[in-house]
């Protein structure tokens, strides 16, 4: 047992932060993964995965650091945090060193960007040589890992993600916290950044409604006009055009496919015959 890992785990748990074992010395979780799961205790009602089976329970904690040397990982989407992991360059040059900005050049470059310093909050030296800054995430927004989708060499850890907890050691190095022993809020310029862009509404694809209806008659109405306007010699064209939008409204349920299948087969014998409408149907040709 690693009287100082227990303390870690027990610290993180302390500040609410979800935690569970990774396997000594390394940054892999130390429980068992699907393939070897025997359905009993946590997994009696099925396996739980990592985030599902990280804890904040004291008794829990103790019971499981009492019998290895476990490093401490924290669970970020359950511990309601989102931490920025600033990396350092992979590739250097022949005095050991490397010409490319580090992730806490490029983040600092981005807030100033934004007109903000960096944010003062509780942050962890890697065994790298990298931070990792640590924000408490809005309540109601679900926010996921990222990649590099901020900037180069600076990641995100929220939900599906977990981070190597202070007091952890790998063969690379130690974990270190730095400062500010509080979590500032997730800044709102990075919040933007991260909080996917509202999905476009779509049509109904189901029944037709009363509103459907309406909406159909509305883009017939539209569609008509645009044949009976077509010039000539481009009417083949246009007709062509207002099939192919009008085939979005069959395939909804908006419009009935006969509709359009007439109107293809009197095209030839009566080009100028405008387009039915919900109202008043194409007759036979």
């Amino acid at each position: 047992m690693s009287e100082h890992l227990m303390r870690a785990a027990l610290n993180a748990a302390e500040r609410g932060w979800h935690v569970f074992p990774l396997r000594p010395g390394t940054k892999r979780p130390a429980l068992h993964g699907s393939d070897r799961c025997v359905g009993t205790g946590d997994c009696a009602n099925g396996h739980r995965k990592w985030e599902q089976r990280a804890s904040t329970n004291p008794q829990r904690i103790r019971l499981c650091w009492e019998t290895c040397d476990a490093n401490v990982a924290i669970a970020t989407g359950p511990s309601g945090l989102l931490v920025v992991d600033l990396d350092m360059p992979k590739t250097t040059n022949r005095k050991g060193s490397s010409d490319a900005p580090d992730g806490a050049a490029t983040f600092r470059a981005l807030c100033e960007r934004a007109g903000h310093a960096v944010p003062d909050t509780y942050r962890v030296r890697t065994a790298s040589g990298g931070e990792h800054l640590y924000f408490t995430a809005p309540a109601g927004v679900r926010l996921t890992n990222t990649a590099g989708t901020i900037g180069e060499l600076v990641d995100t850890r929220a939900w599906g993600g977990y981070i190597v907890a202070a007091g952890s050691t790998t063969p690379t190095g130690a974990y270190e916290a730095l400062s500010a022993p509080e979590t500032a809020p997730v800044p709102g310029w990075l919040l933007s950044i991260l909080t996917p862009a509202p999905k476009p509404v779509r049509a109904p694809s189901g029944p037709v409604t009363a509103q459907s209806s309406s909406y159909a008659d509305t883009a017939l109405a539209n569609e008509a006009q645009n044949v009976a306007s077509a010039q000539q010699g481009g009417r083949e064209a246009t007709l062509f055009r207002a099939a192919r939008a009008l085939g979005r409204l069959v395939a909804w349920g908006d419009l009935p496919g006969t509709w359009l299948s007439r109107l293809f087969r009197r095209r030839g014998s009566q080009p100028d015959c405008p387009l039915p409408s919900a109202a008043r149907p194409c007759a036979a040709p």
